[in-house]
């Protein structure tokens, strides 16, 4: 199955089942599709805390639970089955080049950089933190590097980093979206590990007219930039899409550690319990939902509620029976939690139908592309990547 085929079939499916992706039962309190389909509903709102945590590390087992009461989720892991695009052998690493490198970045770094040819141009580290994937290309393949990175700290990290590794090495600080960063893409071998959102998409936009010598693009966070909607890159994706369905795609997180979950877990239900207090108050309504200052969690959940009132223009009354609201948000995320089973069985379908259109954009650009995996998801769920390549 090629690019096109394969967007132009899973938009097709997005489309006919959009009922089941696009409400989040965050702001609806029962999609629509709970009346359609009672018995899918009494399925997962029946579901125990230990089936749901394994559902989170497990979407194989999301899967096969689905498929008999979703026909469709069967049809849809056939259609985001993409191949690991073909690995190169590395010789091992210097140890001491990765004493300032995480475990978990160090060893997507690495599988990065064995998915995908010797670089056979300069490369060009686009938002490039402080340059460790880059260095790590130009010591394996010998070739100059330049990074391009918008924060000074991590440039002038990145600039003492490569002062012992003995590397060619380049640090340019600025902004990846302004036009004039562009310049720098002429005659490299582009390389984007986890750029995201508008910083890997502005790449595809300008493709055609920028003469790189090549491009390996490993996209992430796609709801970044797209306030006012997503702008496709090919003529063939016809989906619409706005900043809260394309959260959906990036909504998975099997790599976060069991405390961050927990955290996020308290944050959705002071959340949800605050917006039933609202709807008790204004009526019910579905309204959007800015993000909440971290520091508004070190609160407790009366006086986070009173400071979210402040910022919603919401009127509390004298006496608030703040352990009731607190409970009830609590309750409203189990709900949540379980709803969610449904709508997140289409998130990697969503991801691979933008990576779809990303890898026909590059094509129409007049680059040979191939799209595939680099990585388990275990590693990153993000580990969808984009070679692309001039055909002539």
């Amino acid at each position: 199955m090629n690019h096109r085929e394969r967007l132009l079939e899973l938009q097709s499916e997005l489309h006919a089942h959009e009922a089941f992706w696009r409400p989040s039962p965050f702001q609806v309190r029962r999609p629509a599709w709970c009346e359609a389909h009672p018995a899918l509903a009494d399925a997962v709102l029946g579901l125990d805390e230990a089936t749901l945590d394994r559902f989170i590390v497990d979407p194989d087992a999301v899967r096969a639970w689905l498929a008999p009461r979703l026909s469709v989720a069967e049809r849809l892991e056939a259609l985001c089955a993409v191949r690991e695009v073909a690995p190169r052998g590395l010789p091992p690493r210097d140890p001491r080049a990765d004493l300032f490198i995480p475990g978990r970045k160090l060893a997507q770094i690495e599988a990065f950089a064995a998915h995908g040819p010797a670089a056979a141009a300069p490369v060009l580290e686009w938002c490039a933190g402080k340059g460790h994937l880059g260095r790590r290309l130009a010591l394996l393949d010998r070739v100059p590097v330049r990074l391009l990175e918008i924060d000074a700290a991590l440039c002038h990290a990145a600039e003492r980093l490569a002062e012992g590794s003995g590397v060619e090495q380049r640090v340019t600080c600025g902004d990846a979206l302004d036009e004039g960063a562009r310049r720098h893409v002429r005659g490299h071998a582009v390389v984007a590990l986890h750029a995201c959102g508008e910083l890997h998409r502005t790449l595809v936009r300008h493709a055609a007219h920028d003469h790189a010598h090549s491009y390996r693009i490993a996209p992430c966070c796609y709801h970044l930039g797209a306030a006012d909607g997503y702008r496709p890159l090919s003529r063939e994706a016809t989906l619409a899409l706005d900043e809260r369905a394309l959260r959906l795609a990036v909504t998975e997180t099997v790599t976060a550690p069991r405390n961050v979950r927990r955290r996020l877990a308290r944050d959705q239900a002071w959340k949800l319990g605050f917006v039933a207090l609202r709807n008790e108050l204004e009526g019910e309504a579905v309204r959007s939902f800015k993000p909440v200052p971290a520091s508004w969690l070190s609160l407790d959940f009366a006086d986070y509620c009173r400071a979210l009132a402040v910022r919603e223009g919401v009127r509390l009354p004298a006496t608030v029976d703040w352990d009731h609201w607190l409970a009830v948000g609590e309750r409203r995320r189990d709900e949540v939690r379980r709803l969610e089973v449904v709508r997140h069985a289409f998130r990697r379908a969503l991801e691979v139908w933008l990576v779809m259109d990303l890898a026909l954009g590059l094509e129409a650009a007049g680059f040979h592309v191939q799209a595939g995996t680099f990585c388990e998801r275990a590693l990153t769920p993000r580990n969808l990547l984009l070679l692309a390549r001039r055909t002539a």
